[in-house]
């Protein structure tokens, strides 16, 4: 993620990473997070780390509650930032910022509506795939997951808005806007495979073009798919609260996690509110789909 920096934001977290390595004896691990919550701020802001301001970093945090990140997880960014930037004015390096009023971040009281990479796999890989059904359920889950679509996006897809030659997924979000987005190699397979088998089999002699149905050959409802979900969570040990929102929440966290750009996943998950409206323009739809395949678990 780094060669994506300007070159002055580079040698200055270079620097940083040395000195957590050398000076505080930090894991490969460690230093690989600070990298990623640091670039993160520098991605989506866009300027010279001097030059970022107070304004500028909250801005960032209120685009990462947008998106559906965990206060928590939230928080952490947040100590990696304001950590980098103290690591600056040690140097006697003049930043923009005021490393001691960058606001709190309130820990969550409940617990975070977010997987781990190994807790979501461990739950996906969990689904039988015996019955039409089972089938069904293995497909939705992994495109959920592979997308972070929404519930109602979710059973609301047509067959033909799957592009199998491409694999891409057209959805059509809040307001009437349709997005593509890529749907990861894995889960594209469990989707191909439940369209050319099971689906025959759940739509009985119904005509109907709604991709995901229930056993009766309709269209799946919000309730059927949180049985679905409570069922398969149980079954897989997974003791978290486990919701159709954790597979959008978690595929947002895993991507920027693993270092991928936040306008690409603000772009994937069709947000569009007045802040970050402006970031959408002249992305390249290529860019998008290599980002996503390069960064998602299941890629």
């Amino acid at each position: 993620m780094l060669d994506k920096l300007s070159k002055h934001n580079r040698a200055q977290l270079q620097n940083y990473q040395y000195h957590l390595k050398v000076e505080k004896g930090l894991s490969k691990n460690s230093i690989e997070s600070y990298e990623n919550d640091i670039c993160n701020l520098l991605s989506e802001v866009e300027k010279d780390i001097e030059k970022i301001t107070n304004k500028d970093i909250i801005n960032f945090f209120v685009t990462l509650q947008e998106i559906g990140l965990t206060n928590s997880t939230i928080a952490r960014k947040r100590s990696s930032i304001r950590s980098f930037l103290k690591f600056l004015l040690e140097e006697e390096v003049e930043i923009s910022a005021d490393v001691d009023d960058i606001p709190s971040i309130k820990s969550s009281q409940r617990l975070p509506d977010v997987l781990s990479v190994k807790q979501m796999i461990k739950l996906l890989d969990s689904i039988p795939t015996e019955k039409p059904t089972d089938m069904r359920n293995k497909a939705m889950l992994e495109l959920m997951y592979a997308t972070g679509i929404r519930i109602s996006e979710t059973i609301d897809l047509s067959m033909h808005d799957v592009y199998w030659d491409d694999k891409l997924v057209r959805v059509m979000g809040k307001g009437g806007k349709q997005r593509v987005v890529p749907i990861a190699q894995v889960s594209m397979n469990y989707l191909k495979e439940y369209f050319d088998s099971a689906r025959s089999l759940l739509r009985k002699d119904k005509n109907t073009d709604i991709l995901f149905l229930n056993k009766f050959g309709n269209k799946l409802s919000r309730m059927g798919v949180w049985k679905v979900i409570d069922k398969i969570t149980k079954e897989a040990g997974i003791s978290k609260h486990v919701s159709p929102h954790t597979f959008r929440h978690s595929f947002a966290t895993h991507l920027l996690e693993a270092g991928a750009n936040l306008r690409v996943v603000q772009m994937l998950l069709g947000h569009s509110s007045i802040n970050t409206t402006q970031i959408y323009i002249n992305i390249d739809n290529t860019f998008i789909m290599q980002e996503h395949r390069l960064y998602h678990p299941r890629g």
